[in-house]
């Protein structure tokens, strides 16, 4: 009798929860609009993982029949996925939402299931005498390379009419004083993300960004604001998200 000893590699990691990002490029001009902001809320009936954006474009000019008062240059964004036309939704920043969005909820809710991300993000934050102090702390469940950090400052309950083109919201032709959520203000990092190092983005490591600013210039109501944090891949597909409010101090979503 022999006897043999079998080495096993295990490669510890560590998961987290998993949330979508739904990135909705958006205009109150813009009549089709209204079906993503629907399929939005139906989302939100499905799913506590869903964190939108609205990315509002259009003319900053009153006068013109395509102003948008919410108006945010996101060019960069719009080149990296190759906008085409409005309304657009991106999901996890990448993967275009199938039209017609509000009868393909399912899409948006399969991508909070499945493989857990090895990446948790936890926020904390003080709004106090116009200034924004925000703590983004990224916890790495295994080895990345090329990945970056993507933190957005958002409004949610702007008050202003929202063309519609469409059935829902009673089908009028303007839905008056419609509430805008979401709306993005200000993006704290580039557009197309902050580079961690790779020496910081390694199993079990955890790394600080610190944000002190002013309130951005264009948010209506301080209290009223919300955060949104992401980790992009080298694909540039969000690989997790979280979002936050003034006065949350967060810690890990770690999975068992």
């Amino acid at each position: 009798l022999t006897s043999e000893t079998i080495n096993v590699n295990f490669t510890p990691v560590i998961s987290f929860t998993k949330r979508v990002l739904i990135e909705d490029y958006t205009g109150t001009w813009c009549g089709w609009c209204p079906r993503v902001s629907h399929g939005i809320e139906l989302v939100k009936t499905a799913t506590d993982n869903a964190i939108v954006v609205a990315i509002h474009r259009g003319s900053t000019n009153p006068s013109s029949s395509g102003y948008d008062p919410y108006n945010y240059d996101a060019t960069t964004l719009e080149n990296l996925i190759g906008l085409e036309g409005y309304p657009t939704a991106m999901l996890n920043r990448m993967t275009s939402w199938n039209y017609p969005e509000p009868n393909n909820v399912s899409q948006v809710v399969a991508l909070t299931a499945g493989v857990t991300p090895k990446v948790g993000l936890a926020m904390t934050s003080t709004v106090s005498g116009g200034n924004i102090n925000l703590q983004v702390k990224t916890k790495f469940g295994k080895n990345y390379t090329d990945v970056k950090l993507v933190v957005y400052v958002l409004e949610n309950g702007l008050i202003f009419n929202q063309t519609n083109y469409t059935d829902y919201y009673g089908g009028v032709d303007v839905i008056t004083n419609f509430s805008h959520e979401h709306v993005l203000r200000a993006s704290l990092t580039n557009l197309l993300g902050d580079s961690f190092t790779n020496s910081e983005s390694v199993y079990d490591s955890e790394v600080t960004k610190t944000f002190n600013i002013p309130v951005p210039s264009n948010v209506n109501n301080v209290n009223n604001i919300e955060f949104v944090a992401f980790v992009i891949g080298a694909d540039n597909k969000a690989i997790n998200v979280r979002k936050s409010v003034p006065g949350d101090s967060q810690t890990f979503e770690i999975l068992d």
